[in-house]
């Protein structure tokens, strides 16, 4: 994340292709940040391909009431980049907060001080970043969660923010449907 992902497009271009000649009709990534590899993916397996929570914005934004607009947890503030913003379709000015300054989640998946994670610390991590995002942007009607070890804490978010949160749990779920949509009974 830190570098980019710099000199791994091969191996994810290998990897995805290994899956698609193992059956798979859809490709999805674990890491927000992966947006940058969207158009290359896509176009190198041939089959639908899902690389980042933050593809969900331009959706969410149509759907909120005017003048609402999604805000961004992130992992890191300091690494989301214009670059990554408009790998999704992402407006530039989309208000977003990072979890650097919490008491875990950020020393543990990106410093990695720790090898465990006390989860309520973690969970108080991201409900902090959620209350100054929307103390600083009153115009938030939706929340994504970019890092993918988010979501555990989501619906903790949803209670306390009081506005949708979405998250790549959401997006796979929604991917999925699309690749596998659901068998009504006919009669």
């Amino acid at each position: 994340m830190r570098h980019k992902s710099a000199g791994l497009i091969n191996a994810f271009l290998a990897a995805a292709s290994e899956l698609v000649e193992l059956g798979a009709d859809g490709i999805t990534t674990t890491c927000g940040f992966l947006s940058l590899y969207q158009r290359e993916l896509a176009a190198h397996v041939g089959v639908p391909v899902a690389t980042s929570s933050l593809m969900q914005i331009p959706f969410i934004e149509r759907i909120l009431p005017p003048g609402r607009r999604v805000g961004v947890i992130t992992v890191s503030a300091s690494s989301l980049t214009p670059r990554h913003l408009e790998a999704a379709s992402v407006p530039l000015d989309t208000p977003f907060v990072g979890t650097e300054k919490g008491r875990e989640f950020f020393r543990v998946l990106i410093l990695g001080e720790k090898d465990d994670m006390d989860v309520a610390k973690a969970e108080q991590d991201i409900l902090d970043a959620g209350k100054s995002l929307m103390t600083a942007h009153s115009v938030i009607g939706a929340i994504v969660l970019e890092c993918t070890n988010m979501p555990p804490y989501a619906a903790a978010l949803r209670e306390v923010l009081g506005v949708p949160v979405y998250d790549i749990y959401s997006m796979i779920t929604w991917f999925h449907t699309g690749l596998r949509p659901r068998r009504f009974p006919t009669g």
